[in-house]
């Protein structure tokens, strides 16, 4: 099977995923009351506000990503590094779990970044959004435990009998979720393999993965860290405000569903579609929100996100090409 084959596979693989679990939420869902709810039942002011905080993490990501190449020698300009992340993400919708390649790449391509150096600093990048999202977790589990029980309940996994129960969608998600990863390393060894010899790409991504210990200031790269999760967080519960049958649930509400929103979209699915919207339908559930009124809000908050994105990502594409086009204009 060729790797063009298996790529093909693997996005198809995705989006059957992605539409089967959206099937089957949406099935009885009466589509015809979106229309009316968009013009006339959301508040579009906390909604665009909502949006807004959608953007400034992926700014900060690329402030972020730019300090931890200065120690390595590496200074692209900061406009490429915040469009490469808007471009990113904008990719992943289209192929799970790409982005991180694509930025290193678009870097690579625009400044002249070595693509195993950009690579090690995005690694690192992750391990430390993981371990916050999992101190982030760990609090919100701590005030929560009720609500979490009551969420893993719900989708079939019991902490008593973990194994016994563990439903047909656990069990789907899961194997989607190590085929992801499988796919991931295995494609990222093919780029390591091809680039300029093992041992200097191995190198550089050492170097580029240990870059976060002589950036230049260590607690303005942690403070934009913990902004990028705020700037998350805010991005996901000021849309609760937006909506009248929402906007009463309060910050523990926000909390909870933010977790499972985050857990979520470790499925390979496109920006989380599916698995977003059932973990948040689930915990409005719990919350008391009602059935239509739950998912009716994560199919307009997830497709509005799901827009800027694009948005995001066709900005980042416009300003990436106006800067190659000035470049070559200037040598003529």
């Amino acid at each position: 099977m060729t790797l063009n084959l298996k790529k093909t596979l693997e996005i198809g693989l995705s989006f059957l995923l992605a539409a089967i679990i959206l099937w089957w939420i949406y099935r009885d869902f009466p589509f015809s009351s979106v229309g009316h709810v968009l013009r006339h039942d959301i508040d579009w002011g906390w909604m665009l506000l909502s949006l807004l905080f959608g953007i400034f993490p992926q700014v900060l990501r690329g402030i972020r990503w730019r300090q931890a190449l200065e120690p390595l020698g590496e200074r692209p300009r900061y406009r490429h590094c915040i469009s490469a992340v808007y471009m990113s993400f904008a990719a992943s919708l289209v192929i799970p779990r790409i982005g991180e390649i694509s930025r290193c790449a678009t870097l690579h391509k625009t400044d002249g970044t070595p693509f195993s150096t950009a690579l090690g600093t995005v690694v690192t990048e992750r391990i430390i959004d993981s371990l916050l999202v999992l101190l982030i977790i760990g609090i919100t589990f701590l005030f929560e435990i009720p609500a979490f029980y009551r969420f893993f309940q719900s989708i079939g996994l019991n902490a008593d009998s973990f194994f016994s129960t563990f439903s047909i969608t656990g069990i789907i998600i899961t194997i989607a979720c190590a085929c992801a990863v499988i796919a991931g390393g295995l494609y990222l060894a093919h780029r390591l393999r091809t680039a300029h010899g093992i041992k200097d790409t191995l190198a550089r991504f050492g170097k580029g993965v240990a870059s976060v210990r002589h950036v230049r200031s260590l607690p303005l790269y942690l403070l934009n860290t913990v902004l990028i999760w705020v700037c998350y967080f805010l991005h996901f519960y000021l849309a609760f405000y937006a909506f009248d049958f929402t906007s009463a649930l309060g910050v523990h509400a926000g909390l909870l569903a933010f977790c499972m929103i985050t857990l979520a979209v470790l499925v390979p699915t496109p920006n989380g579609a599916g698995p977003w919207h059932f973990a948040v339908k689930v915990v409005l559930l719990q919350f008391g929100v009602g059935m239509e009124n739950a998912i009716l809000f994560a199919l307009i908050a997830h497709a509005l996100q799901t827009l800027l994105v694009v948005l995001l990502g066709l900005y980042g594409l416009l300003t990436i090409s106006m800067g190659k086009h000035t470049k070559h204009t200037q040598f003529q």
